[in-house]
């Protein structure tokens, strides 16, 4: 989103589009999608999800040169103003610089999108624990890394821990935040006589949701810390003035952590009410070890100690979530739909507590054409073997059901979605069973869909809980 001034001395190949269409506060600006041809990998992911059929693949001897001056010239255009857009819609996102770039993942990873979405989603704001797995590797291929900052230096804060303990290490990053938060604002109140108590006023009262409130809390502590100056007693509040803007806490992992090895700490954290974020990325898979099954791993499918299929129920770990009730529990899946993941993404962000986001993450062990990894997200959604949905505890206060559905009863036979159709879609991980044992995949088949059957009636029986009476008593 850029001026006519900052398109100033572009290459005759650089393309831009009238920004103005897309958003009322867009005149006269420039929007520009630009690929860095140097890192892409080839995966042709992007041209498959644009809905307007404007991205192409061209052979990269003809692209490399061009493409290659046109992002130089790119990563010296400004940035847009974060308080322009909504971050939790497609259109909008698109617009935000990623702080998660050319992460070395798989072509095609299904993972990377959701933890770039999040990037653009909070900026450097965002507070990163990660568990050891795939996203920790592509995350910290040192001396490389793919978390990168904004132009004025920032990015997140990134660190990486072990399966058993990460949920705790992410737990320990908010305990601290907070507690550098309270006692920044006890400094704070102490110096009101000093500073002014519209200084004080202004970061009591910011609730910091929008990024219009982050905008203004950094405006407020530069403020703060310039009022400071180099008075001594006034040195300890302009160290911890920082930590006045609040910081968002995400715990990262795949399934192979959160369903199994660092599930107690999982559910530890979860529990403790603190404002916690986690996102899962559920490649129903140990997939940096080499393709083990976890208890992630749906009936049917073939993995590394289950070479038979396995023969147990896939673990909800979102509906387990759910029985606590104040905990914000969510089920997403990128290429059935984007919208409502980046919403959900933004809605875990907003709700002040605990939040469990589950993400669908097509990944090579699964045995597919990882350029139809979307195509294969939505067939899972389509087949109701994922559901997507959003358990919202702040709904109950207005008298509201927390769970709402958001994808529709499934409309796609589990055996077209698990082996495909006339040789075309399906996935090698339930293929290998059906050629192998085709008498024990006909067995499991049948019991994959009375799972699928049973869960989405529990599903409709819970959504459809009368709350009215459990609305919030007016004071």
């Amino acid at each position: 989103m850029n001026s006519p001034a900052d398109m100033e001395g572009a290459p005759e190949t650089f393309k831009s589009a009238d920004a103005s269409k897309m958003h009322k506060n867009w005149q006269g600006k420039k929007f520009v999608i630009q690929v860095s041809a140097a890192d892409c990998t080839g995966c042709t992911l992007c041209t498959r999800v644009c809905p307007t059929n404007s991205l192409t693949m061209p052979p990269a001897a003809e692209a490399l040169e061009p493409e290659t001056n046109n992002w130089n010239f790119f990563e010296k255009l400004p940035d847009p103003d974060r308080t322009l857009v909504n971050p939790g819609q497609v259109k909008d996102q698109q617009f935000l610089r990623p702080l998660f770039e050319f992460s070395g993942a798989c072509a095609g990873c299904g993972e990377t999108p959701y933890i770039k979405a999040l990037t653009q989603l909070l900026g450097n704001r965002l507070v990163v624990a990660n568990a050891t797995g795939c996203s920790s590797i592509y995350g910290g291929n040192l001396p490389t890394t793919p978390w990168t900052h904004d132009a004025d230096g920032r990015g997140p804060a990134w660190a990486n821990s072990l399966f058993e303990d990460n949920a705790q290490f992410g737990l320990g990053f908010r305990v601290s935040l907070d507690k550098k938060q309270e006692y920044a604002l006890e400094l704070l109140e102490a110096a009101a006589d000093k500073i002014g108590t519209g200084l004080v006023e202004a970061i009591k009262s910011n609730p910091q949701k929008t990024e219009a409130d982050v905008a203004a809390a950094r405006e407020t502590v530069a403020a703060i810390k310039a009022a400071c100056g180099d008075t001594p007693e006034l040195a300890a509040l302009k160290a911890q003035a920082n930590y006045l803007v609040s910081k968002s806490v995400w715990i990262l992992g795949g399934d192979g952590w959160a369903y199994d090895i660092g599930y107690g700490g999982l559910d530890h954290i979860l529990a403790s009410g603190r404002n916690v974020k986690v996102l899962v990325m559920d490649t129903e898979v140990y997939s940096n070890t080499g393709g083990q099954c976890s208890k992630a791993t749906p009936r049917s499918a073939v993995a590394k100690f289950a070479t038979r299929g396995k023969d147990q129920v896939k673990k909800d770990i979102g509906y387990m979530a759910m029985t606590y009730g104040n905990i914000y529990v969510a089920s997403i899946a990128m290429g059935s739909n984007d919208e409502h993941a980046l919403k959900t993404l933004a809605e875990a962000e907003a709700y002040d507590g605990p939040a469990l986001v589950i993400a669908y993450s097509h990944c090579i062990n699964h045995g597919i054409n990882m350029a139809q990894g979307l195509d294969r997200q939505k067939d899972a959604v389509d087949c109701g073997r994922w559901l997507l949905y959003n358990f919202n505890p702040d709904n109950i206060k207005q008298g509201k059901n927390p769970l709402t559905i958001k994808s529709k009863a499934p409309k796609m036979p589990v055996r077209d979605a698990l082996i495909g159709v006339d040789g075309k879609g399906g996935e090698n991980r339930f293929k290998m069973l059906a050629k192998t044992n085709k008498a024990n995949f006909e067995k499991m088949l049948a019991l994959e869909e009375q799972d699928i059957a049973r869960r989405w009636r529990l599903y409709q029986a819970l959504a459809a809980i009368d709350y009215s009476a459990e609305a919030a008593p007016e004071a």
